[in-house]
């Protein structure tokens, strides 16, 4: 089922798949619907081509450059940005400390690091889960104590999804040790420049390098990196929370995934017989289908509350549950249905050069590799487990 829209949604649609024709890079979506890892030149390329066109930070008010979409725009712009290959922006800056500075930063910050944001000149990771404190997020022991004009922090982050490219890093800290958790947090702005700030790797199962430790020893901190008030860095952190789990939700990315599910198990066969009329693998597919729309429908409720002025509540933690478990799904199914030939990892089929892939499609070498990577969806930006916590305590009073 498709969504309908006016004809003046429609013309916009044109335009977007017109863009992505002229200015996405082959070689990028290539990788992306290949399910290749992209480099960091790849998405900084990406994060400038949209920046120049002034789609890049699409949910941020006009003022502050934003192209001032509705909500079914950005719908549209989100899934055909997905079917077409074009690389998830890394949220970081754009989606999740962009918002937060917008709502609760100076006018010095908002000046200076959200031009930074958009051009490219600042690559943000989170400082939020440390060894102690995942999804229990409001236990965590970094602190930052202040010295006259700059703050000292001491403590580790782990998880760091690709620090080891990032210049900067915002971080929630504990600034009062005698407070109850959640009143005694505040959040930072770091240089990891800054003397005193390591990063290393944590090596995935797949053997990539995308999450980091993160070590602060003595590290000096202009007080003027301290965004909002002391000790209210919660509230920010709940904020920025939400926009990040209904980024995480990707429902163009889910859409785009059906489709390469549906292309596979149309030219699989099974006792002779095209894979997606068998009736246990089609009923399957059927579920993840009814189950996409219905997310899709959530969705726009959502990013339209956002547009009025509202803020992403306990259905960014709905968007999230349903949309990593959408995804997984998918992801069990297309390696179910290229069989043994997901079976082996083979690294090289990860780069390009590497030769014909099983099927004549690129999406049996990656599908073992991505099936076991996106098991992380439904456990970072807090676990599915405790989203429903949420739910229950927000929607249903428990």
């Amino acid at each position: 089922m498709d969504l309908q829209f006016t004809p003046r949604e429609q013309a916009f649609r044109d335009e977007v798949r017109a863009f992505l024709r002229e200015k996405l890079p082959a070689r990028i979506a290539h990788k992306v619907q290949a399910g290749r890892r992209l480099t960091k030149q790849d998405q900084e390329a990406w994060h400038a081509i949209l920046n120049e066109r002034g789609w890049l930070a699409n949910h941020w008010p006009a003022e502050y450059g934003g192209p001032g979409w509705s909500p079914v725009e950005k719908f549209i712009f989100d899934t055909e940005c997905a079917l077409a290959g074009g690389p998830r922006i890394v949220p970081f800056g754009v989606n999740m400390l962009g918002p937060v500075l917008i709502k609760y930063g100076s006018e010095a910050q908002k000046k200076h690091w959200l031009p930074r944001i958009l051009s490219g000149a600042d690559w943000w990771c989170q400082g939020y889960s440390e060894p102690g404190a995942g999804s229990d997020l409001a236990s965590v022991k970094t602190t930052a104590v202040r010295e006259g004009d700059h703050y000292v922090v001491n403590g580790q982050k782990t998880w760091t999804t690709q620090g080891q490219h990032a210049n900067m890093i915002f971080c929630l800290v504990r600034t009062n040790r005698e407070a109850k958790a959640q009143s005694g947090i505040s959040f930072l702005l770091v240089d990891m420049a800054s003397p005193g700030v390591e990063v290393r790797p944590i090596r995935t199962l797949d053997g990539d390098h995308e999450v980091n430790e993160v070590f602060f020893t003595d590290v000096k901190v202009p007080a003027e990196n301290l965004v909002g008030e002391e000790n209210k860095g919660w509230t920010y952190a709940k904020y920025l929370l939400t926009y990040e789990r209904t980024g995480i939700a990707g429902v163009g990315f889910c859409v785009a995934a059906l489709a390469k599910l549906q292309t596979v198990a149309a030219r699989v066969t099974k006792n002779g017989r095209p894979l997606a009329e068998d009736p246990l693998f089609a009923a399957r597919v059927a579920r993840v289908e009814i189950d996409l729309e219905n997310m899709k429908t959530t969705n726009l409720r959502v990013i339209a509350a956002v547009a009025g002025g509202g803020v992403p509540g306990a259905e960014s933690s709905m968007l999230k549950i349903r949309s990593t478990e959408i995804r997984q799904e998918i992801l069990s199914l297309i390696r179910r249905a290229v069989g043994p030939y997901a079976a082996p990892f083979v690294e090289a089929a990860q780069h390009e050069g590497s030769g014909e892939a099983p099927l004549g499609d690129e999406a049996a070498a990656t599908a073992a590799a991505q099936y076991f990577n996106y098991r992380k969806l439904s456990i970072f930006g807090g676990s599915n487990e405790i989203q429903k916590n949420i739910i229950s305590k927000t929607i249903l009073g428990l």
